[in-house]
């Protein structure tokens, strides 16, 4: 069982075909069949079966994809945790970052990090909640900043920062919990499923209106097609300059905190990131359990 050939087969379960595998990888199609087709061998059962004219994963494959991935992202955590710890500023840091953290809480502190710690090897990736709760518990990210980390993710919380999410319209709205529309997130984001439960404890059912990003989601709101719940970090120029208010909604604002979350053993290079997050506005230190 090689590296090279869990990573093939991961391209494919990833992409969903060969080609498009070989594509990722920057080898040929035939490499990507041999190489699942040798792996299929090693374990004794059929991972792959054919679909039309592609393939697709059978229940066995769709079972050992999610260990693979684990595996990998092993592999690279230990890579990473091995190089940070003989040398923390040439270390690896592979962050992930729910889209509100991304665009409002995260500019200044890596421009701050990257100033004092150029030789850091940095990757970003910035998705929904689910998405970013995933990579961590795959080990593929050494940190996430996000809200509070799901039941069943093996997480260290190194900091948090106060985070309020707000109920936001157009001037002018008239805003009525049960008959206003709401403008929302895309599937797996973490404050679409906060505004669906604020609803549902308040027994209202409004019209929605899904959008796919929270800029979108923002724009909306400002351009009156409805209310949003929203983090106040995002929205501080529209409500600086009048383009969305803050309604007095029942029980808000709510509280959810940023947290900054690593595996169970962050790197050393994890650490550093998170000493220049503690010297940013807001930042304190965390028990180091989810809360």
């Amino acid at each position: 069982m090689t590296e090279g050939r869990l990573r093939t087969f991961v391209a494919l379960a990833d992409t969903g075909s060969v080609r498009a595998a070989a594509e990722r990888l920057y080898v040929t199609e035939s490499a990507v069949s041999a190489a699942v087709a040798a792996l299929a061998r090693e374990l004794g059962v059929a991972v792959v079966e054919r679909r039309g004219r592609g393939v697709r994963l059978t229940p066995a494959g769709e079972a050992y994809a999610t260990y693979a991935r684990q595996v990998l992202g092993l592999l690279e955590q230990g890579r990473a945790a091995a190089r940070g710890q003989a040398d923390p500023g040439r270390g690896t840091l592979r962050l992930a970052a729910v889209t509100t953290a991304a665009d409002q809480v995260l500019p200044r502190l890596l421009a701050g990090f990257r100033a004092r710690w150029p030789g850091v090897e940095l990757t970003l990736e910035v998705g929904p909640s689910r998405q970013v709760w995933r990579r961590l518990a795959d080990h593929e990210a050494d940190l996430v900043l996000g809200g509070r980390p799901p039941a069943g993710v093996p997480a260290t919380v190194l900091a948090t920062r106060p985070n309020d999410l707000v109920v936001v319209t157009a001037p002018g709205v008239e805003f009525d919990l049960r008959t206003t529309p709401w403008v929302m997130r895309e599937p797996g984001s973490g404050t679409r499923v906060t505004a669906e439960a604020y609803l549902a404890e308040r027994d209202a059912d409004p019209p929605q209106l899904v959008l796919g990003s929270n800029g979108a989601v923002i724009a909306g709101a400002a351009a009156g097609l409805g209310a949003a719940l929203v983090s106040r970090d995002a929205v501080g120029a529209e409500l600086a300059d009048g383009r969305l208010v803050v309604i007095d909604a029942p029980g808000t604002p709510l509280h959810r905190p940023w947290h900054a979350v690593s595996g169970v053993s962050p790197t050393a290079t994890t650490r550093l990131f998170v000493e220049r997050l503690l010297e940013a506005p807001g930042w304190r230190p965390a028990g180091g359990r989810p809360e």
